[in-house]
């Protein structure tokens, strides 16, 4: 008699995801005790070792974001449960959590920080995270909501690279669980025997995401009907290949329209230089693609850089009349002067001189 069918199907995207990866390399699970990446846990730890010929190194990490009272012996067992499904290693992290961007962007800003460490330390080929269907229906409401774009309505890449900032070395993460339903991951937890932790903070109606998940969504099911949130994941996944095109070309016509970037001179005024002629020849999904990504090079922070931001610059370009500069999230301005659409730092008052 084979597996509980929610167990064989966590397995099963486990097993693909570890597909691809170098052979023998370690695997990292990160695991916060919660349904999702508890059985995300347990689906590594019974893979790892079927994964290839010999098998390959898998462990667990636990980030403790110290945001609750306790938290440090939640961590604790934790690590104790990671360690008991034959992850090794299996550990926690201790981090602080700032509040630049509000308390959400900033414990998960911590909480990366602290994975690409771990990752990067141990050598892992991959981090892997518990996030579900339910999660991308909820990230693509949460960008409509923003009217961002494609990109933001895209949701989670199943697969990502970060660039761990002391080195510079590559960390890949990948989201095996985002083909499946939350409700899948806990019951594959019962029938595990699992017993996962219900985070106080996923139903305090002070986050966004949490009002999303306990109103917006039931709502949209009651009015629309079932199969609401597949419908966002599968709107998500085709809108990713959109817009993964389109970020390709931008890409190219950034590199054709580039002045000169951040890497110029230390003395230079500005980081990131555009020629504004080319920039008027591109269709304007490319364009806004493009003077996003200099704002980015310039130093402007990703998670605060919002559409009107970025139509305000388009607007130096398309409807120039003179004006000044356009002010950006990270004390950056775009300027267009002489043919050039400039972007750098904010001069300082005269009163701050």
């Amino acid at each position: 008699m084979g597996p509980d069918p929610a167990v064989a199907a966590v397995r099963l995207a486990v097993r693909r995801s570890l597909a691809d990866l170098p052979p023998g390399a370690m695997v990292l699970a990160a695991c916060s005790g919660g349904a999702d990446s508890l059985a995300l846990a347990a689906a590594l730890a019974f893979e790892a070792p079927r994964s290839q010929p010999g098998g390959r190194p898998a462990g667990g990490v636990t980030i403790d974001h110290g945001l609750q009272e306790g938290s440090a012996a939640h961590a604790a067992k934790v690590v104790r449960v990671l360690a008991d499904l034959g992850l090794d290693p299996a550990g926690s992290v201790a981090v602080v959590v700032g509040d630049r961007g509000g308390i959400e962007n900033a414990a998960r800003e911590a909480r990366y920080a602290a994975l690409d460490e771990a990752a990067v330390r141990l050598r892992a080929a991959a981090v892997l995270l518990g996030h579900t269907r339910d999660d991308q229906a909820e990230t693509v409401l949460l960008g409509l909501a923003r009217g961002s774009g494609a990109r933001s309505l895209a949701g989670m890449p199943p697969s990502f690279v970060r660039t761990y900032e002391k080195d510079g070395a590559k960390v890949r993460y990948l989201r095996p669980l985002l083909d499946l339903d939350r409700a899948t991951t806990r019951r594959a937890c019962e029938a595990m025997g699992l017993d996962p932790w219900d985070d106080p903070h996923n139903d305090d109606p002070a986050f966004t995401r949490v009002r999303v998940r306990h109103e917006a969504l039931p709502a949209l099911e009651k009015a629309l009907g079932p199969g609401v949130a597949e419908a966002l994941a599968r709107t998500a996944r085709l809108l990713r290949d959109d817009a993964d095109a389109l970020d390709d070309i931008a890409a190219r016509a950034y590199a054709e329209a580039l002045v000169q970037d951040e890497d110029a001179e230390p003395e230079a005024r500005h980081g990131v230089e555009l020629d504004v002629e080319r920039l008027v020849a591109l269709p304007r999904a490319v364009r806004t693609r493009v003077l996003r990504m200099a704002a980015i090079r310039a130093g402007s922070p990703p998670g605060t850089l919002a559409a009107v931001h970025v139509d305000e610059v388009d607007r130096l370009i398309t409807a120039w009349r003179g004006q000044r500069h356009v002010d950006l999230p990270g004390g950056l301005q775009a300027i267009r002067r002489y043919g050039r659409l400039l972007f750098g730092a904010r001069p300082r008052d005269a009163s701050d001189r």
